[in-house]
């Protein structure tokens, strides 16, 4: 029992006492509400804080370099094969960058959520400073996060964040059987009718998308593509990473001293692998000159049928890369529009090289998306499923480019026509597509 003296000095006692009172309750709920929080990770990658609403600019680029400028985002992409996390893929120095924050924005109260990254450099970096990586963060649990901020600290100001819309949240329904990922056209390309033909050998084979990383190209390229984007087959990713980082257009450091190899090709492929999880039955990885020729069936669909049939549980089917090299040529098939069209013919060219033995032959790949975690350019580095390699009686790569052994004599290659049983189709297809870009415009 309080007693006073004079009412007045009674009154400010009980104020006193009821004021701190409610300090004393505010404080443990609090601490109670932030235990709880702390409990939706495991320990090791606990909420730092739960803070502010949710603010940003939405990126635009993508590209976006972080101010440290030693890591640059991509996307994030949502993974619950295993536990719930959102998987941001990026390019990082690896020495640089040690500490990474995920700042979730969580729905539906609009609160931000802070808590640290595993950042993982994948293996393949082939010596560069710089390679991708995965920035990944659980998720904060009853969050439903629709964007993600990455920030070296867990403190600072959210409104100076980029934020990045969460990719793969909702499941929908395979719009594509097949996709083909290109990474990256640059060094202003320009072999449009080498890239025509493989563009209409993929849609007779089976494919409904290819995605193309695209660098940069010539004004005549930029016609094909519009065309192709206005018909719907092709998906353009615009990749300026010539605007961050030295690039080199070499696969190793040891040949070409730069911040990142051929363009942060394995980066593009991984972010295609990861854009197309849910959009496609399979990705296949090569390039624009790389054709995948079956050679028992007569498309891709009847082809991994069979292979997924004969190798149950199987993620990643692996081709063999075969040269035709585009100094051999044939006069068949010698189209006379064609020839004022930049580029290799090749109908023209179904001679291709030897094996050798003790010379290791790169591969090309047909993957699942939803079983692969890491890929490199010519095999994955992580994945759930086993990988398999496909025969060459089954299926080879068909790659028309300069020799690898040009000392070879004509006599010494092996005439391979597998391609001609495409002709008649191939010839029509493309002749349409030209006539609607760039030979229209020649007359």
């Amino acid at each position: 029992m309080i007693h006073c003296g004079k009412r007045h000095v009674c009154a400010i006692v009980v104020c006193i006492v009821i004021f701190g009172s409610i300090l004393i309750c505010s404080w443990k709920d609090a601490q109670l509400q932030d235990n709880m929080t702390r409990k939706t990770f495991p320990q090791g990658n606990s909420v730092i804080s739960v803070g502010q609403f949710c603010k940003g600019k939405a990126a635009k680029n993508v590209i976006t370099p972080l101010k440290d400028n030693r890591t640059f985002i991509i996307s994030p992409y949502f993974d619950d094969r295993e536990d719930k996390v959102i998987r941001v893929i990026g390019i990082v120095h690896h020495e640089d960058v040690k500490e990474l924050y995920c700042w979730f924005c969580c729905q539906p109260h609009g609160k931000t959520y802070v808590s640290k990254a595993k950042i993982d450099v994948h293996s393949d970096r082939f010596g560069f400073p710089y390679g991708a990586a995965d920035i990944v963060c659980l998720e904060p649990e009853n969050c439903d996060p629709t964007h993600v901020s990455i920030h070296q600290s867990p403190h600072g100001d959210i409104g100076q964040l980029s934020r990045f819309e969460i990719k793969n949240r909702k499941a929908e329904p395979f719009s594509a059987d097949f996709t083909v990922c290109i990474s990256a056209m640059f060094g202003n390309y320009n072999n449009v009718l080498q890239f025509v033909q493989s563009m209409e050998m993929y849609k007779i084979l089976g494919v409904q998308k290819v995605v193309i990383y695209k660098n940069n190209c010539s004004q005549m390229m930029e016609k094909v593509l519009k065309f192709y984007l206005e018909e719907g087959t092709v998906e353009v990713i615009p990749w300026p990473i010539n605007s961050y980082l030295k690039v080199s257009s070499k696969w190793h450091f040891s040949m070409d001293a730069k911040d990142i190899g051929y363009y942060g090709q394995i980066t593009a492929l991984n972010d295609c692998i990861y854009r197309n999880m849910q959009r496609s039955r399979f990705v296949v990885l090569n390039d624009a000159d790389e054709i995948i020729l079956p050679l028992k069936h007569s498309d891709w669909k009847t082809m991994m049928s069979s292979l997924q049939e004969q190798n149950p549980g199987t993620g990643v089917f692996l081709f063999e890369n075969h040269i035709f090299p585009e100094t051999i040529t044939t006069p068949m098939f010698n189209i006379s529009s064609w020839n004022a069209v930049p580029g290799i013919n090749i109908l023209q060219h179904v001679h291709r090289e030897p094996d050798r033995k003790e010379v290791f032959n790169p591969k090309k790949m047909i993957v699942d998306p939803r079983k692969v975690i890491q890929t490199s350019v010519h095999s994955v580095l992580r994945a759930y499923g086993t990988s398999v390699n496909v025969p060459m009686d089954v299926a080879l790569i068909y790659h028309c480019r300069v020799p690898l052994q040009s000392n070879l004599p004509r006599e010494s290659l092996i005439r391979d026509t597998t391609l001609w049983r495409y002709n008649s189709s191939l010839i029509m297809n493309v002749n349409k597509v030209l006539y609607q870009t760039v030979l229209e415009a020649q007359k």
